[in-house]
This record gives structure tokens, C-alpha cells and sequence, in this order.
């Protein structure tokens, strides 16, 4: 029996909205099926609006911060409400360039739930799709704390802060991964008195154990308080405010708290012969990595998934790839690291803060780890060596231009032996 489609999407997010698009343009029939917002949560309520905020916070900051370099800005002021407008703005272009992209690539759109009925079959609004092929890419939610749940007033998911038409003047963020520290960077750069309390030893703590204390000295420097191996044991409500109490004894008091503690796959009942793709598939919760799975799935093309960069936005940009110096054994590699106030780029730039660090094994890069104004781009010349197996021999043959944050890479690679 034919099939109405060769692929049926569930979900319009990086993973589904790449699935469905690459697809179509491989000549195959497509339907896709989402019941909010097309573009999923990093378009709508992750990536997108939070890099336009960091993006006016970094501004804010480095008008404020001027004077030294010549450029004298009397009363600067934030309108949070103009901020918010940008953010909705740019959200609603973007969405609205992918909408007439499945237009033009016809990719038929359902705004509906869909269910999943078996490996080849779809309800949604009432009918029936059949498709050869069904993937599933339904994405994940904030994770919520038994105890902790959400009242979107005073008790915060990243949804809520993302919908702040006014800011508060203090809070507390529960949680130092990407979403917490890119969170802490944009409110107390509008002088919103952050508290973060992370129950790992430092901040950030997928990152390399030198990248953490980079950003707690980052941190320190722009008065933003901080708690590392202190769990949460209660919040309560109290005249308007919040009280987090902390496993040394402590009571912050705040406006509100934003529990930024991950999130989890969304539930849906698993079907033999269904793929899953994204964050619901339980793997890495990137928005890159998802895209590179429906690229996988669909057409073929294969990806390392031991190279998936991570970076961290804000002012200096955190970014990493590979291998950790705590999980290395002694002696096994070369280290390189240089400060960023060494490149003359940094110094023209006033981006002083930061570093760059490079593990070496057998004349290979094993691992990279930056922290830098445009670490999110330099990360990417680090990936790509890595995955062309280029050794740091001919590394060190490449020309980099100069002034420019890259050669802070032949830099680190001219110090290895």
C-alpha cells in the first residue's frame, strides 16, 4: 500500500525542522506536525531570544564601561520593555523566514498534536497520515524539583525569565550550566543583584576545571555572588519575595528564583521503528548536535559525535571541545595555554578577559578550551582539526592573520615542544 508521505515529523524544532527540510530538498514527500510554535523551543523560548538579550546586555555594558576609551555616554539607561520588543521581533523574523521556508521546499505543515499509531501512522486534528518513514523530534522541558515546582511567579523556569517585560532587582539561580550562567550574565549586566548556588564544586562544571575558575574570577570581578558545593534545601514565599535556604545555613532573600537545573526529554510512549531524534532521543541537548542527527537520519550524512562543540554566549564567550584536563592522566599530554590580554587583538578590543588552552596527545589535539570574545567562531577552527585528524606539525604551517583572536591558537601550538 502507498504511503500519503515518505516522512512524517513530529516536532519543529533544530532536529525536526532540519529532518523536514533536508528531505525535501532530496525530492521526498513531507508533512510535519507541531502543536505550538514553529521553530520549536530554541527558536521561540531558548537560543534565539536569549542571544538577543545577552546581545543588548553586552551592548549596556560596553557603553557603560566606555570612558576609557574615549567615548563619554552621559545617562545610559536600560527600557527593559524595548529590550523585550527586540526579542519578539527577531524571534517573529526568524520563525517567519522558516515558515516560508517549508512553504517554498513543500513541506506540508500541520498545526496539531500528532500521536504516533505505529512506525508508519500519524493522527492528528482528526485524520490520519501515513508515512514510510516517521521521526520523532518532540524535545525537552525544564526539569522541575519535587518540592520546587514552578509557580511562575516567584518560583521561575528559563520560559518565565524569557517573558520578563520588567526586571526584578534581585534573584536567585539555581544551577551554574549554560542556562544559568548566560541567564546570570544578562541580568546582572542590567544591575540585577544575582546569587547563583551550584552544588558542584565550581561553576560551570561540564567545562574544563580552569574555564571554571576563569569564570568565577569573570564573576567575582562583576559582583556576582556565588555558592559552589551548596545544594537548595527549601524555598519559601514571603511578602513578595523568596527565601532559599542553602545547605551552609544561609537564607538568600530575592524577588524570585530561577531554577536552572536542566531539562529533561518529553514524555512520549517509544514505537519500534520510529525515529527519535533531539532531545528527546536523551543524548546531548544542543541544538547543533540535533541538527547533525536529522542530517544523519535523512540523508546521510555522518557526524563524530565525540566532536560536538559546547559553547556558553555572554562577555567573554566560553566555549570547548573535547577532552578535560581533570579527566587526563599526568604525563600522558602537552598542555598550551596562553592569556587573551597576550593577543593585540584583545588589547585594541578591550577584551582582556580570558584565556585559551590546547591538550595535546601524540601530536594531536585532544581538547580545546576557550575563553574569549568570539570563542563561539575560534572553537570551530579547533573542531575541524580535530575531525581532519591535521596534526599540530601542520597546524603550525598554517598562516594566521594578524591581528586576530585565531592566532592565539599558533600561539598556544608554538609552545608545545
Amino acid at each position: 500500500m502507498e504511503k500519503d508521505f515518505d516522512f512524517g515529523i513530529i516536532g519543529s524544532g533544530p532536529a525536526g525542522y532540519t529532518a523536514a527540510l533536508s528531505a525535501a530538498s532530496a525530492g521526498k514527500k513531507v508533512v510535519l506536525f507541531e502543536k505550538d510554535l514553529i521553530g520549536g523551543v530554541c527558536l521561540n523560548r531558548g537560543c534565539i531570544p536569549t542571544k538577543t538579550m545577552l546581545h543588548s546586555a553586552e551592548i549596556y555594558e560596553m557603553v557603560n564601561n566606555s570612558l576609557d576609551l574615549g567615548i563619554c555616554v552621559d545617562n545610559c539607561k536600560v527600557d527593559f520593555s524595548k529590550i523585550a520588543e527586540r526579542k519578539r521581533a527577531v524571534v517573529d523574523k526568524l520563525r517567519n523566514g522558516l515558515e516560508r521556508s517549508f512553504k517554498n521546499a513543500g513541506v506540508i505543515t500541520i498545526n496539531a498534536e500528532a500521536k504516533i499509531l505505529d512506525k508508519n501512522t500519524i493522527e492528528a486534528g482528526g485524520k490520519i497520515y501515513t508515512c514510510e518513514k516517521v521521526i520523532a523530534a518532540v524535545g525537552s522541558s525544564p526539569r522541575v524539583i519535587k518540592g520546587m515546582e514552578y509557580d511562575h511567579k516567584f518560583i521561575l523556569s528559563s520560559d518565565d525569565v524569557l517573558d520578563f517585560e520588567k526586571l526584578p532587582k534581585s534573584i536567585v539561580i539555581i544551577g551554574s550550566g549554560a542556562i544559568g550562567i548566560e541567564f546570570s550574565r544578562i541580568l546582572s549586566a542590567f544591575n540585577v543583584e544575582v546569587t547563583i548556588v551550584e552544588i558542584a564544586e565550581n561553576l560551570l562544571p561540564l567545562a574544563d576545571i580552569e574555564v571554571s575558575k576563569r569564570l568565577e574570577r569573570i564573576f567575582k570581578a562583576k559582583g556576582v555572588k556565588f555558592f559552589t558545593k551548596t545544594s537548595v534545601e527549601k524555598i519559601e514565599k514571603q511578602n513578595d519575595k523568596v527565601q532559599v535556604y542553602i545547605s551552609n545555613n544561609e537564607i538568600i532573600e530575592a524577588d524570585c528564583a530561577l531554577l536552572a537545573v536542566g531539562r529533561v526529554p518529553n514524555e512520549v510512549e517509544k514505537v519500534d521503528g520510529v525515529i527519535y531524534i533531539g532531545d528527546v532521543a536523551g543524548s546531548i541537548q544542543l541544538a547543533h548536535f540535533a541538527s547533525k542527527q536529522a542530517l544523519q537520519k535523512v540523508v546521510q550524512i555522518p557526524f563524530d559525535e565525540t566532536l560536538v562543540p559546547s559553547v556558553v554566549y555572554g562577555n567573554p564567550e566560553i566555549a570547548w571541545i573535547g577532552k578535560r584536563e581533570q579527566d587526563l592522566e599526568t604525563g600522558t599530554y602537552q598542555k598550551a595555554m596562553i592569556p587573551i590580554s597576550a593577543l593585540a587583538k584583545s588589547q585594541c578590543d578591550d577584551a582582556l578577559d580570558g584565556m585559551m588552552k590546547i591538550l595535546v596527545q601524540d601530536n594531536k589535539i585532544i581538547g580545546a578550551h576557550i575563553v574569549s570574545k568570539e570563542a563561539s567562531s575560534l572553537i570551530q577552527q579547533l573542531v575541524i582539526a580535530m575531525q581532519t585528524n591535521t596534526t599540530v606539525d601542520e597546524l603550525k604551517a598554517v598562516c594566521f592573520a594578524h591581528p586576530t583572536y585565531s592566532e592565539g591558537i599558533f600561539d598556544c601550538l608554538m609552545r608545545l615542544k
